[in-house]
Order: C-alpha cells, then structure tokens, then sequence
C-alpha cells in the first residue's frame, strides 16, 4: 500500500520517496487529508473548469474565476484567496503549492483593472503569503519562497501637496522572477523588480531594484552579497595507467 501511494505521489513529485521513519498511520492520515483536498477541488466543476488533480484546503476562494487558469496537481492551502480581475488574471502552472492563508490579488478596482499574476511550473510557496498583479508579476519554474512572502508591483504618486495622495493615480512596472530561485521567509519585492535566475534572496530582504542571475542578496534595501558562479563543466580525464616500477 505504501509503495502504491508512493508512485501517486510521484505523479506531483517524482523525486519523491517516502522515509523509513514514516509509519502507517502517518501514511494513512495524509492520505485521507489529500482525499479531501481533492474533493473540494471538485467543486471547480461548478465554475466550467476542469481539476486536473487540484488540491483545495477548507475556505479557499475565486474572485472572477473565467481569468483564473489551473495547471495540473495544483494545491492551495487553507483559506487561500484568487482575486483575478485583470487583463491576464491568474496563470498557475502544473505542481504549484500555494501556503494557507495567502492571497493573490490582480486588482480591486474596476476603474483601472491591473495586469496579472503568473506563476511557473514546480513552484512552493509558503504561508501568508501577499502577491499583487497589478502591474504585472510572473515567477519563473522551479522556484521555492518562505512564508509572508509579499510582491507589490505598483507605485502611489505622492508629488502633490495640494491633492490626496490616494487620488495622485499609481505608476505599474511590474515584477519578474527568474526560474529557480530560493527566496526566504518575510521577504518584499517592490514594483520594478526583476531578479535573474538561480538567485537566492536573504529572509527578511526588501528588494528596491533588479538584479542579474545567480546573485545573493540580503539586507533593507538588498543588496548583492555573493555571487553563485554557475559551476564549470569539467571534462572527463582519460584514464592513465600507473607505472610499473621495476627492482634492479
């Protein structure tokens, strides 16, 4: 039973192998958990779409579903909440795990609807997390982000004294993340941004300005703290046989 549930797992995850320390009724207990998970993602059959696998924690929510797009063995945590109104909506590709208690929301105005929100294959995210879409944000493949993660990809105009700031209007620029990042928990992206792939962002960093692939980055504003040097391939060596050493 174990190894059957193993390769179902592996359909999501294929490097996914269950440890020797998990027991039965560990086994069992996750197994009933997705059950239910899955069946709740049934219910996107009311809304003319197809589960394709989808994994729905209690009280998640889709605010104008026709923009939202479903890639295979999606899983949203608990209360998790899809708020699409945009040009492009929400774009969530296959094996995306969205962390309880996290919101993504395109825009909540009907005067100047944003852009969209789209996010790669193989992508983690923990809890509580915060993704606006207003002017844009993708998020590459493969990439893992810690919880209270939050992008803002959208400026107030503040120039004026004599008006509001909430009625200055808001400049969009929009947000990008490369494949196979590894992004901490608490960390801030603001609009603007572009990080280059096989970066790695520090907890707690508030991201200002973009930077290229491989970098490190840590700090308020970040900043670049190390440079991962993509690894050289080294050619196989020719086998040498060792010398016969003769005694005179």
């Amino acid at each position: 039973m174990k190894a059957l549930i193993n390769q179902i797992i592996r359909l999501r995850n294929p490097g996914f192998t269950f440890s020797e320390e998990v027991d039965g009724r560990m086994v069992f207990l996750f197994l009933c958990r997705t059950a239910f998970s899955m069946f709740r993602g049934l219910r996107v059959l009311l809304l003319g779409k197809r589960p394709k696998g989808l994994l729905l924690g209690k009280g998640v929510s889709f605010w104008y579903s026709h923009k939202i797009s479903f890639g295979r063995f999606v899983k949203l945590g608990k209360e998790v909440s899809l708020r699409a109104l945009g040009r492009e909506g929400i774009t969530l590709g296959d094996n995306v795990s969205i962390g309880d208690y996290s919101k993504l929301v395109v825009s909540t105005t009907l005067d100047n609807p944003g852009v969209g929100i789209r996010i790669g294959d193989n992508v983690g995210m923990g809890e509580f997390a915060y993704l606006g879409g207003a002017g844009g944000l993708t998020i590459g493949d493969d990439c893992i982000i810690g919880q209270y993660f939050s992008c803002h990809p959208e400026n107030h105009h503040f120039q004026r004294t004599d008006l509001p700031i909430r009625h200055q209007g808001v400049n969009r620029q929009g947000i990008s993340v490369g494949n196979d990042c590894w992004i901490g928990t608490k960390v801030t992206l603001l609009d603007g941004v572009s990080i280059g792939a096989h970066s790695v962002i520090s907890a707690g960093a508030v991201v200002t300005k973009s930077f290229p692939a491989y970098s490190v980055l840590a700090g308020v504003p970040a900043r670049v703290i190390k440079v991962r040097k993509p690894q050289e391939i080294i050619a196989p060596q020719p086998s040498v046989e060792p010398a016969l050493t003769v005694a005179s």
